[in-house]
């Protein structure tokens, strides 16, 4: 009865330590991912220039066909 009990006591802390372990590892991923975010990802600059450019080549190429 006394093996059983240490069995059961030793598999409970095992999946606790095993959750624990598992929510440390998420919390430090998500760290992680913080850190690599560079820090212009929330002032994205629209380029116009480009759209402008593309366009006028367009209309460059379609006026000699």
């Amino acid at each position: 009865m006394i093996a059983l009990l240490d069995i059961t006591i030793l598999t409970l802390a095992t999946f606790l330590a095993l959750a624990a372990a598992a929510g440390f590892h998420w919390l430090l991923l998500r760290v992680a991912f913080h850190l690599m975010r560079p820090a212009t990802a929330r002032r994205v600059v629209v380029r116009t220039e480009l759209g402008h450019g593309t366009r006028h080549l367009t209309r460059a190429f379609v006026g000699h066909r």
